[in-house]
């Protein structure tokens, strides 16, 4: 259901197209459901008129169209109001001949696949299923006047929420019936299959994180906020004739890095971090080695044009922890050098980059002094 006007949403617009996650609202919510892999027909209700932006959210996300190449997809207009917009989709799901439906808000992302399933079997079992938190504060039905006219006892409260499932023919017939009887006040799908079936609605245990986007604050909590982690590694030989560079600093000793670039291990390390961790390729694809044009390349412009990249894309970091493996020089004394070189680089502050060292013990190629090694680790979060 994405065919609302998100009013209460203000200047930032409609908010099912909002970005999330390198989507949109509306494909992060559809791609839970495709992800299950127990669904036949996807069917998006979008406003009047509105069927071109509906598509560019519904597939902003490639995994959506990928998971949904094998399945119909089916772009339905709503009506004026949700008990309307509902019945259209039913109608033009008639002709598929479900056996069951779920009904979505486009605007709940952070569903989990376990609720749908979970909503899913309930829905087979009893005809009709919604998962419901109970509420957490004293509820009290109010008078026209303001004033409480009854005191209601939370212990047999629900806050329903969505994915809502049914048996597909019978809500199908108990919308036709509400129409029929010129009702259109039901706020909610569950309402009206309890008017008109003569089942009951089973409850099951929603979940705290399955909110509906309403207000532009819903936007920007905790739970719309995505986290990637990045792991980089880098290995060099130290040889004769070249700089020990790690981190951009210059340490003095007598060997350093062979590469095709100027052999930052450290740096390299970081750049491979942030572009797996932001899923967009690695520092040979971004710099092949065959390539003359990077040949003694500064590694330090290299993570910036890396880094560049991975911010366009939304992503922010949080913090960086790297380890250098290295038997000689001692790395202790530079170490601070290093970390402000790096968050000077990447135009962080210093607190966000940590490195350790590690000997090895005299033992393989690092203990030996044959090579360098380094690792990375990053966290970058997105919302």
């Amino acid at each position: 259901m994405a065919a609302g006007s998100s009013s209460r949403m203000g200047e930032l617009g409609k908010k099912e197209y909002l970005p999330l996650n390198g989507g949109s609202v509306l494909s992060e919510t559809a791609l839970v459901f495709l992800q299950t892999k127990l669904f036949s027909t996807v069917l998006v209700v979008h406003p009047k008129n509105g069927l071109a932006a509906a598509k560019k959210a519904f597939y902003k996300n490639p995994l959506v169209a990928e998971l949904s190449k094998d399945l119909n997809v089916i772009f339905t207009p709503g009506g004026d109001t949700r008990q309307e917009s509902v019945f259209n989709a039913l109608k033009a799901l008639d002709k598929k001949s479900p056996r069951l439906v779920l009904i979505h808000d486009g605007a709940r992302p952070f569903i989990s696949q376990s609720l749908v399933k979970k909503t899913l079997a309930a829905a087979l079992k009893y005809g009709a299923a919604v998962p419901a938190l109970q509420p957490v504060e004293t509820q009290k039905e109010m008078d026209s006047s303001s004033k409480i006219a009854r005191h209601l006892k939370r212990s047999s409260l629900a806050a329903v929420q969505t994915p809502q499932g049914f048996l597909f023919p019978e809500i199908l017939e108990c919308h036709k019936k509400a129409k029929k009887e010129g009702k259109t006040d039901f706020t909610d799908d569950t309402e009206i299959w309890d008017n008109y079936s003569d089942k009951k609605t089973r409850v099951i245990p929603g979940e705290p994180g399955n909110i509906k986007i309403t207000y532009p604050k819903d936007v920007t909590i905790d739970g719309a906020q995505t986290f990637r982690i990045g792991l980089g590694t880098d290995l060099h030989r130290l040889v004769e004739g070249r700089k020990l560079i790690l981190g951009g600093v210059v340490l003095p000793y007598d060997k350093g890095e062979d590469g095709h670039s100027d052999g930052d291990a450290l740096l390299h390390a970081i750049t491979d971090a942030l572009l797996g961790a932001a899923a967009l390729g690695d520092i040979g694809s971004y710099f092949p080695p065959e390539d003359d044009k990077w040949k003694d390349a500064d590694s330090a412009k290299l993570l910036q044009a890396a880094w560049k990249d991975v911010r366009a894309a939304g992503w922010e970091l949080q913090n960086l922890d790297c380890v250098v493996k290295l038997q000689e020089p001692k790395f202790l004394p530079h170490r601070q050098k290093v970390r402000q070189s790096i968050a000077r680089v990447l135009g962080v502050d210093v607190s966000q980059v940590f490195v350790k060292a590690k000997t090895g013990e005299r033992v393989g190629p690092v203990g030996l002094c044959q090579a360098v090694e380094t690792e990375a680790v990053c966290l970058l979060t997105k919302k």
